[in-house]
């Protein structure tokens, strides 16, 4: 029987929060984002008054994310950091990926958003799923 560590799913839990004020932040792809999306300055200055309802939804989502992923860690035997990359690599492009194409080829929006919007994903899994095997 294997023991999930807490810790590491909180730690992991916090990854794409953190790495998400840094990916779209305006001076990084947060202004392309929004241009794509539609979001103009106005929209984004009345959406801060929701910024910690919002955030508090988004780490319990990730909370979810990190513990299923904990488990797949495991179940595909998991226990290095070479592992790790190659599990959020799998994770990705077979969980993430065809969600995150869905607006490109249905919702008529261009590809830059797909590319913002994956490389976070990417970037996120591979960190937690490192967070995940490198935290006892």
């Amino acid at each position: 029987m294997f023991e999930i560590s807490l810790l590491a799913v909180a730690v992991a839990a916090l990854v794409p929060l953190l790495l998400g004020m840094v990916w779209y932040h305006p001076k990084v792809f947060g202004t392309a984002w929004m241009n794509i999306v539609g979001i103009t300055p106005d929209m984004a200055e009345k959406a801060k008054s929701r910024m910690f309802p919002m955030m508090g939804i988004a780490l319990l989502a990730s909370l979810v994310f990190a513990y299923v992923l904990a488990h797949f860690s495991f179940a595909w035997g998991v226990f290095d950091w070479r592992g790790a990359l190659e599990l959020g690599f799998w994770i990705w492009l077979g969980f993430q990926v065809p969600i995150l194409l869905s607006p490109v080829l249905w919702d008529m929006k261009p590809w830059k958003l797909f590319f913002i919007n994956a490389s976070y994903q990417l970037l996120a899994i591979l960190v937690m799923a490192l967070v995940l095997v490198l935290i006892p």
